[in-house]
């Protein structure tokens, strides 16, 4: 029988190092053969993997359309700022980013949980009395859907559920049903600027809620909740004991006739874990920063709560280092006209694109107050050739080369989701072929009576 002995060496500046000796009494262990066990290969894909899914590309994907070839593609799909050139960050954010790079300083391994330094930056940027912050409030991660992503590790077990915005950014789901967490969507209301119905959202909760996600400013449905509003959410919070992930990346992204209310500055015993980073404000989504602030005056979360983020962001080493050195000068330096002239690009767009489209017969927009986004209404009684968005989405590319994304992506059917990043023209032109379009084939209501018979 062979023994085995194990010693620990370390000495000086070195680390202790296992050595695992084999003691060999005298029996012999033949290579490749196993009692009992026939070699095989047998690689499989685990479950977590079986169990991601991204409904926004499972939709894109399945679309097998051509654009019109005699029209230039103009996509209205992608939440990303950066693609047309338009909405370049600041000359002051890049700056920070070269002159630490330059410095070689944070070129090494950070903790986990980010640079104290940088965290502190953070902590102090964010940091007002109705919600204080410290450094150990806060945990960089590597953009904002990993804080996302660690949030929902941190408060649900597989099992669980969690309480979800319908429609709603699709990642929330994807991530949930990949750790075996169970989702419960609740309404929004168009009606109501897409309001939370409150109602149907107390009905979900159970005995095995782990955390409500409430995503203010929206995406998709560019809408910001009033104080009174989000002070109605944090009433339901607390009657029901259900912790809250604010997802707030688009957090101050609201045009000028709003106000943003950071959820956690209205609460008084719900505990928040409030997800938020550079990408949308700063307009540099590659530069994956993002980070989680710890809202908990009551001390509900306790140890247990910050120790498991600690623990789930040691799976990675941390955010990029570069730009966890330059956050502090890109928080403090950027100046305020910068903010000005996105958020004014923005509502001039979202105006031009709310209006355009509420002039055509079959569609009705939703006004936007912020974020990147609006959300349209197709009445698809007007448009009976359609079986439904996503089928009119596919014909809106193929005929005109608009792509909108078709609103089942974000569960919520019979709509289309707007970006409103891309440049004037580029709007205005977008809209233009989507009246044509909808003219085309827009039905009264005895045109679409008659094609309903004759199917």
């Amino acid at each position: 029988m062979d023994s085995y002995l194990i010693q620990v060496n370390g000495h000086g500046d070195h680390a202790p190092v296992l050595d695992v000796h084999l003691k060999n009494t005298g029996n012999t262990i033949s290579p490749g053969k196993v009692k009992g066990r026939k070699p095989r290969w047998a690689v499989r894909a685990s479950e977590m993997s079986k169990k991601t899914f991204n409904p926004v590309r499972a939709i894109v994907d399945s679309m097998k359309v051509e654009p019109n070839p005699k029209k230039t593609m103009i996509s209205l799909s992608l939440g990303d700022p950066t693609v047309f050139g338009n909405l370049p960050t600041n000359d002051e954010v890049t700056r920070a980013v070269k002159e630490v790079l330059d410095s070689g300083q944070y070129n090494g391994y950070a903790p986990s949980v980010g640079y104290q330094s940088c965290r502190e930056a953070v902590a102090a940027y964010y940091d007002c009395p109705e919600a204080p912050l410290k450094a150990q409030d806060v945990i960089l991660t590597s953009g904002c859907s990993q804080a996302i992503e660690l949030a929902l590790a941190v408060l649900a077990n597989p099992g669980q559920n969690i309480l979800v915005p319908r429609p709603g950014f699709s990642l929330y789901k994807t991530l949930a049903l990949s750790m075996g967490i169970e989702v419960k969507l609740y309404n929004l209301l168009p009606e109501k600027a897409w309001e939370i119905d409150l109602e149907h959202l107390e009905s979900l909760v159970d005995e095995k809620t782990a955390c409500l996600i409430v995503n203010n400013p929206s995406n998709p449905c560019g809408s910001v909740f009033s104080k009174s509003h989000l002070q109605e959410i944090l009433a339901v919070a607390s009657r029901q004991c259900v912790p809250i992930l604010a997802d707030e990346i688009y957090g101050d992204m609201v045009f000028a006739d709003c106000k943003y209310e950071p959820i956690a500055t209205l609460s008084t015993n719900v505990p928040i874990l409030s997800c938020g980073g550079l990408a949308k404000r700063w307009l540099v989504p590659g530069w994956r920063m993002g980070w989680i602030l710890i809202h908990d005056r009551r001390d509900i979360f306790g140890n247990e709560i910050r120790d498991g983020l600690l623990r789930l962001s040691q799976r990675i080493l941390g955010p990029c280092t570069i730009v966890q050195g330059a956050l502090e000068r890109i928080l403090h330096r950027t100046p305020p006209e910068f903010y000005h002239n996105t958020l004014s690009i923005l509502k001039s767009n979202a105006d031009l694109c709310y209006a355009a489209l509420s002039a055509i017969p079959g569609l009705q927009p939703v006004r936007p107050a912020g974020a990147m986004y609006l959300m349209v209404e197709i009445e698809m009684e007007h448009f009976p050739e359609f079986e439904n968005d996503v089928e009119f989405t596919e014909r809106l590319i193929s005929e005109q080369s608009v792509f909108c994304l078709p609103a089942t992506c974000f569960e919520y059917p019979n709509f289309f989701r707007v970006v409103i990043t891309v440049p004037e023209e580029m709007i205005l032109e977008a809209c233009s072929r989507i009246q044509e379009f909808c003219e085309m084939h827009y039905q009264g209501a005895e045109g679409a009576q008659d094609l309903e018979c004759d199917k």
